[in-house]
């Protein structure tokens, strides 16, 4: 089965509209993906006509939105295939389910001398809360290394098998990473875990919405992804957790709609979801990422990720023709996710996006919340372009000719 972008991009209002005098080409899909209008409506919709607070309220309003809310939830579960609507938490993004569990799991359960074992190509939102977590519980951090100068080859999976002794309780990891555009062997990964006894939590952002997944399947304790990612909402997330890890859990924040009894001397909470969902939530968000995966799951997400890989196959193959470019990542052939990293020898990545937006093209570039991996890798930043399903073979043409006039300037 295959995806007609042309036809999906009428799906989509913001792309037709013309930047610095071109038609937008919009390739910062890792960042943020954009929204189809029927995302948009179902906003609108809920504003409209059933804006109210959930659960507890016996009006009318109240009631509807309720049921949509945790409609949205049961939307998600089955999107990943949760075994069960409670294994899903609402969240502000990834970044706010990775603090969930650093902050909950974390202090129940590290203490000193434990290891907790990331890799070295984590975004921020997926080290920071464990260097965090660690400092707190006087627990170690280790990470395991890429392989090769350009981190084309991928994780050092014999490294792993050193590194995943009894001591480790918890390996996180990325499913694809940001930057280098790799696809870490989740299932594999979470089984070596599983193993020596370690729970597993995956930062899925960038995959979730460009492929099947199956958090039963992978076999995963702990899953975060963004719903702005994958043609849903800003501000919305989750974070699924397995049922009988999130029962055992504190909530790490407290207040109104997670407390089951509450008198001046203490408080109890209410089972997962819940207990994790203090305060308001963001009730058009959930229902928006609810809209978001029927349309995704409509348009099919074989047939996405075969899209992004024909694109990203398109992209190698041409940048790799550019004179003095550095591409970082599996090389071309190798599997990899539908985005590209790269460098200009003496361009900074800064210069290569604002000339390039002056035709109409977005990128990014800077460290890409992957400080440490530039570190690594020696490099101060790249530029990405990162491709999605309403991108076509034609926007990447346009985007290796901008590259080709960039080059020309900077050479004199």
């Amino acid at each position: 089965m295959s995806l007609d972008p042309q036809k999906i991009r009428a799906d989509f209002p913001i792309l037709h509209q013309q930047v610095n005098g071109h038609p937008l080409v919009y390739l910062d899909n890792g960042a943020t993906s954009q929204k189809p209008r029927v995302v948009i409506d179902a906003l609108v919709r809920y504003y409209e006509r059933d804006n109210a607070n959930v659960h507890r309220g016996l009006h009318a309003l109240s009631m509807r939105a309720t049921d949509a809310y945790e409609g949205a939830r049961a939307r998600v579960a089955q999107f990943i295939h949760a075994a069960d609507p409670a294994e899903i938490i609402f969240t502000r993004g990834t970044t706010e389910s990775i603090n969930v569990v650093a902050r909950s799991w974390g202090h129940a359960h590290l203490k000193p001398g434990d290891v907790v074992l990331a890799t070295e190509f984590e975004h921020h939102s997926n080290l920071v809360p464990w260097q965090q977590a660690a400092q707190a519980a006087g627990a170690t951090l280790r990470y395991v290394p890429l392989l090769g100068a350009d981190g084309e080859g991928g994780l050092d999976l014999a490294a792993l098998d050193t590194l995943l002794t009894p001591q480790v309780k918890l390996f996180a990891f990325t499913h694809i990473s940001n930057t280098l555009g790799t696809i870490n062997p989740a299932a594999e990964l979470c089984r070596r875990a599983r193993a020596v006894g370690a729970v597993t939590v995956i930062d899925a952002a960038q995959s979730v919405g460009h492929g099947p997944l199956d958090v039963r399947e992978i076999g995963c304790d702990f899953l975060a992804f963004s719903a702005h990612k994958m043609c849903g909402p800003t501000g919305i997330g989750v974070l699924y957790g397995r049922r009988a890890l999130l029962d055992k859990l504190a909530p790490d924040e407290t207040g109104g709609g997670m407390v089951a009894q509450v008198t001046y001397e203490g408080a109890t909470w209410k089972p997962a979801p819940e207990r994790f969902e203090a305060g308001t939530p963001n009730v058009a968000g959930a229902i928006g990422l609810g809209a978001a995966c029927d349309y995704l799951d409509s348009i099919g997400r074989a047939a996405i990720a075969a899209h992004d890989d024909a694109l990203v196959r398109h992209a190698m193959d041409r940048l790799s023709a550019l004179p003095g470019i550095r591409i970082i990542g599996p090389r071309v052939g190798q599997p990899r996710s539908g985005l590209v990293s790269f460098a200009f020898e003496g361009v900074h990545a800064h210069d290569v996006v604002t000339f390039a937006n002056e035709d109409g093209i977005a990128l990014r570039g800077g460290h890409h919340c992957n400080q440490p991996l530039m570190r690594k890798l020696g490099l101060a930043s790249t530029s990405r372009a990162s491709f999605y399903l309403y991108n076509t073979a034609e926007e990447v043409d346009r985007l290796v000719a901008s590259l080709r006039k960039i080059q020309k300037f900077f050479a004199g």
